[in-house]
């Protein structure tokens, strides 16, 4: 996703309304490990002014969240969004059966304009890898 530097702020803000008083994502007890970590890159990372302006968001938000420096392979930590240099980690596609998708909490649906996005790329030739085991991601029979 790219979003225009005068709009960043306003994704900001989104972005830091998605965790609670406490600054839990709502998937935080359900969800676990570095693929959900939370994340955000930036390019020039830590040193661009885009940063300052997450900081920013998140105080105006209600304080919630810590900032770290993003290294790569970085621990789901609750609480803590890390700031990843996208000039050093660019962001990719991950795989098709874990994306656009209903969360697995009781009530968390998404609507279908969300789901059906990965089929629509899908169908224009986006490129979402392969799982490693699996389509399901548990490694069964091919599965």
């Amino acid at each position: 996703m790219r979003i225009p530097s005068s709009k960043f702020y306003d994704f900001a803000v989104e972005y830091c309304k998605l965790f609670d008083k406490d600054g839990f994502r709502p998937d935080q007890f359900g969800d676990r490990g570095t693929e959900y970590r939370n994340l955000v890159g930036i390019p020039g990372g830590k040193s661009s002014a885009l940063a300052e302006l997450l900081v920013k968001a998140s105080v105006d938000t209600g304080d919630k969240l810590d900032f770290a420096v993003g290294k790569g392979d970085d621990r789901d930590v609750p609480k803590v969004s890390f700031i990843m240099d996208t000039s050093e980690y660019p962001s990719f596609v991950g795989e098709q059966y874990h994306q656009f998708h209903d969360g697995f909490a009781f009530g968390e649906n998404y609507p279908n304009s969300y789901n059906s996005l990965a089929s629509a790329f899908a169908k224009k030739g986006e490129d979402f890898g392969k799982c490693p085991n699996g389509s399901l991601g548990i490694g069964l029979g091919g599965l």
